[in-house]
């Protein structure tokens, strides 16, 4: 083998190129592994960055939506109000007459009113009198309660004599019939035997005769 200069090329000069070329190549790979790793890092945090941004701009989207959302309750509430606050002051319009009635009506009723609360203290007084009244009676039949006892017995031991005095008169009464009863037997009995012993006494003579 020869080289450029047309000398001879020898195998350890061949092998010393092989192996400064290897050299020259393995920091050439090296080299390139360093800068791919370093662009596979950038492009691994841009991607991080963009999946970060995407994550942002798809909150951003999700809160857009929920303003617009929230906006047009917004917008809603506000129309329902309004028409609330329409409908409020015809409804306040109609209501006036009403509620001038209703404030003659309050007044007549608060007099009213006022008047029962005064007949309401008048009977309170009234109660209070009765209560001290009853309370005044009850300590006097606490005081007085033997001698209604007392008298209460005695009244029940006068009704037991009057019953008694009624039953003895009835047993009386029925003894007086029962002697009568028999008193009319025995001279029914002592008529019928006067007039049996005169029917003999007439009877005797005739005989006698006829003897």
């Amino acid at each position: 083998m020869t080289n450029d200069e047309g000398g001879s090329i020898t195998p350890e000069n061949r092998i010393k190129q092989l192996e400064e070329r290897l050299v020259e190549e393995s920091d050439r790979l090296e080299k390139l592994y360093v800068a791919y790793r370093k662009v596979e890092q950038e492009l691994e945090e841009k991607n991080a960055i963009i999946d970060v941004l995407e994550k942002e701009a798809i909150d951003k989207e999700i809160e857009r939506e929920g303003m617009e959302t929230l906006l047009s309750d917004k917008d809603n509430r506000i129309h329902e109000m309004e028409m609330e606050g329409a409908k409020s002051s015809t409804r306040i319009k109609h209501l006036e007459p009403k509620l001038e009635k209703t404030e003659e009506m309050y007044t007549r009723e608060k007099a009213r009113l006022g008047r029962v609360f005064e007949v309401a203290e008048e009977l309170d007084e009234a109660l209070q009198t009765a209560q001290v009244e009853l309370t005044a009676r009850d300590d006097w039949y606490v005081q007085h309660m033997q001698l209604f006892e007392n008298l209460n017995q005695a009244i029940q031991t006068r009704y037991e004599m009057i019953d008694s005095a009624i039953e003895k008169s009835a047993e009386f009464a029925k003894k007086q019939d029962t002697f009568k009863s028999r008193m009319d037997e025995a001279l029914d009995a002592a008529e019928e035997a006067v007039a049996h012993a005169q029917e003999m006494s007439e009877e005797l003579p005739e005989e006698e005769s006829e003897d």
